[in-house]
């Protein structure tokens, strides 16, 4: 069997169904293999945005999203995603070609070395020198990005070695692997702290974000009754409308559900690290911290738990819930306080009709917009602490942001992915101007494929982020603008349908006559970012600072 054969056949064995990528000299053997295998490859216009699509994939579907390029400039035009993938915890695998390595005649062309330069960025990196190892390295590379904490592995498949004939090939099965539960010990020291804590609170991470998981952390709060809090990537693990929900810790300080966080004696921490930035709640001899989670804590200056519970979270926060009983000695009366405040500044400006629109208002028409299952794929830029504070995720994966690497142009093609995955969910990316910019060429991707998909551009003629964060140093504004081509135009040149609402009524009824028409669909809509100091920086400080414990 020729080793390019062998390699898709060990592909399909571990279940790939889709691959992304752009072809080159060094992997037409490949994609040769792939013409006649079960796998569809899927052609986009850059690696980097093929390499977001795999996380994606992966991060949706627990399996290996696979991501495809040649050598040199298509290498390394992946590295972006495979740090995409491997702080955010999403596995997929990369594959890139390589001159042959017996013997070749072209020097130093386009020649990197790619297993090195992916080292850092992933869990697993090595060159296949000989075709008769490839079942075992790709039953490798799989077992890697899978197995918790999950993330990017790359293999390197020269072109000499595509080519071998493999004699009496084996493919390897794939294994059965249950993640080890939690020391006896640990539990029962958690249970105790929870027991005699008097105000205990949970908060939610992105490892939370498995479908046991949250069924199981679902009837750990039902039945004992403690409020939670999630991380910007632990949101929708349990629906946001629960009653019990104190928000998302989307601001770094000064919100609301940092007073909540300053006012429990213990935090249930399920599923998070430090990774995600997250709110600096340890307090020495103040708190007790539990982590919770697939592995044990990366101690860090921000993170040092007193208690780990180190194993499966979902059989972890199932024994939890077994031991525990609700306690008289457990006091949310505060914690209730901090809720009525929080859900009444939230619903401020929902009605808002100004143009360019508020973004309290852009944030409350999508969610009308979205069933409960529908899924918003947002790229990095301001919006997203708009979206990620104010929008209520009812279910696990529904709004899909980044918050460990926060790279800007991943919305478009994450957002690509889910609606490969969930073909019959409406699926809306959401980006700014910049970040659509970046990987604005997979519009004709998405046309191609023709795909039912929304992709709403917050147009405010610069990095709205960046901007935010100088004037709040202090600094006057420099650098921030830019110019934009006309996106209704841009979309209508591609296939799509372009849109530009034109007051705050409008904007509602244009998504969804988008969604209902079908096929790709481009809304350019003005937003009002003048607003981000005063509400965020301002406004939602003094109302939380008023609140007294």
């Amino acid at each position: 069997m020729k080793a390019s054969d062998l390699f898709v056949k060990a592909l399909e064995a571990e279940g790939v169904q889709c691959i992304f990528g752009v072809p080159g000299e060094e992997n037409l053997d490949i994609v040769e293999s792939l013409r006649d295998s079960s796998i569809r490859l899927v052609v986009t216009r850059h690696e980097q945005a093929a390499g977001f699509m795999a996380a994606t994939y992966g991060r949706l579907t627990g399996q290996a999203g696979v991501a495809m390029s040649t050598l040199g400039p298509g290498a390394t035009n992946l590295v972006t995603a495979a740090a995409y993938a491997q702080l955010g915890a999403m596995p997929m695998l990369m594959l890139t070609g390589q001159k042959p390595i017996r013997q070749h005649k072209q020097g130093m062309f386009q020649l990197v070395d790619v297993v090195d330069m992916m080292h850092p960025l992933t869990k697993y990196t090595t060159q296949i020198v000989s075709g008769q190892t490839i079942p075992a390295r790709i039953r490798e590379a799989f077992r890697q990005a899978e197995e918790e904490r999950p993330g990017a592995v790359h293999l390197e498949l020269p072109e000499d070695v595509a080519r071998d004939d493999i004699e009496d090939p084996i493919l390897l099965p794939t294994e059965y692997a249950r993640r080890p539960s939690a020391d006896e010990a640990a539990l029962v020291q958690a249970a105790e702290a929870i027991t005699q804590a008097r105000h205990p609170v949970l908060m939610i991470g992105a490892g939370g974000n498995r479908q046991r998981t949250a069924k199981a952390l679902r009837a750990f709060i039902d039945k004992l009754s403690i409020p939670f809090f999630t991380t910007q990537m632990g949101k929708g693990v349990v629906d946001e409308e629960h009653p019990l929900w104190l928000g998302n810790a989307a601001l770094s300080d000064g919100d609301f559900v940092h007073r909540a966080i300053d006012a429990a004696d213990t935090i249930i921490n399920v599923g998070h690290d430090v990774v995600e930035k997250p709110p600096f709640f340890m307090r020495r001899g103040k708190r007790t911290v539990i982590h919770i989670n697939f592995s044990s804590a990366e101690v860090d200056a921000v993170y040092f738990p007193q208690i780990e519970v180190v194993g499966d979270i979902a059989h972890t926060v199932e024994r939890l819930t077994e031991a525990l009983e609700p306690q008289k000695r457990w006091d949310f009366s505060f914690f209730d306080t901090v809720r009525d405040a929080f859900n009444k500044q939230l619903a401020e400006h929902r009605e808002d009709d100004r143009f360019p629109v508020h973004p309290v208002r852009i944030v409350d028409d999508v969610r009308k917009i979205m069933p409960d299952d529908g899924i918003i794929c947002l790229d990095n830029g301001m919006y997203k602490i708009w979206f990620a504070r104010y929008y209520r995720a009812r279910q696990s994966n529904t709004i899909l942001l980044d918050n460990a690497l926060a790279s800007m142009g991943a919305g478009l093609p994450s957002a690509m992915a889910a609606k490969m995955v969930h073909p019959d969910r409406r699926v809306m990316a959401i980006c700014g101007d910049g970040g659509f910019m970046m990987n604005a060429q997979e519009l004709e991707t998405a046309v191609r494929l023709k795909m039912d998909l929304v992709i709403l551009i917050l147009q405010d003629n610069g990095f709205g982020m960046i901007r935010w964060k100088q004037a709040d140093m202090g600094f006057d504004e420099y650098g921030m603008e830019f110019g934009n081509p006309d996106f209704v135009a841009f979309a209508e040149a591609h296939g799509a349908r372009g849109h530009r609402p034109s007051s705050a009524d409008e904007f509602a009824p244009t998504l969804e006559r988008a969604f209902r028409e079908g096929g790709v669909h481009v809304v350019d809509l003005a937003i009002d970012y003048s607003v981000n100091h005063a509400v965020l920086d301002e406004e939602i400080k003094k109302r939380s600072a008023k609140l007294k414990a």
